[in-house]
């Protein structure tokens, strides 16, 4: 969370120091998930419950998550449109709920994040629409449109994560949620 907050400040002015920190961020959490990765697979080779191998295999996958998304937060250490503020602020919003989701296994706020990635997923439509309008007139470039379809995806991408450790969540709680029947009943 920390390295995507700063990088999206970099998207507001550049500032070589924040730069230097999101990529030492990222090489942490990297670091991070070596180690905690190769420590859940000790876990997973001992004698466990059902439930027990289920939550290993769960974490192992969050760990990959938020991994990702520190390697977006990477990805957007470059410029932005003034409408990816809301873009922004959503995905601000589900980062949050996220984390404190997993950190306090709070089923509730867990159940609020795939409700805002479905939007999310709208929001990066309707930016990317805006751009082939903007094109259409001549207020934009090709090239401009790479960055700012690069950032829109990086976006959606960490709220799809986010929606993959709010899954996980509900799942270690509820022994045998049907995730994929959930989304379904969502959409």
């Amino acid at each position: 969370r920390e390295g995507f907050l700063k990088a999206m400040e970099l998207l507001d002015s550049y500032d070589q120091e924040k730069a230097d920190q999101v990529a030492a961020i990222e090489d942490l959490v990297d670091k991070y998930e070596d180690h905690l990765g190769t420590y859940m697979v000790k876990v997973g080779s001992q004698q466990l419950s059902k439930n027990d191998s289920h939550t290993v295999s769960l974490l192992l996958h969050c760990i990959g998550d938020f991994e990702r998304i520190s390697d977006h937060a990477m990805n957007l250490m470059t410029a932005a449109k003034e409408e990816l503020k809301v873009f922004l602020n959503a995905v601000t919003e589900i980062l949050d709920l996220s984390v404190t989701a997993f950190e306090n296994n709070d089923v509730k706020k867990a159940s609020l994040v795939e409700p805002l990635e479905e939007v999310i997923d709208d929001l990066n439509t309707c930016v990317k629409a805006n751009h082939i309008k903007r094109l259409q007139k001549g207020k934009c470039t090709i090239e401009q449109g790479f960055v700012l379809s690069d950032i829109s995806t990086n976006l959606e991408r960490v709220s799809d994560h986010c929606s993959n450790i709010a899954i996980s969540v509900i799942e270690i709680d509820r022994d045998g949620f049907d995730a994929h029947g959930y989304l379904e009943n969502l959409k």
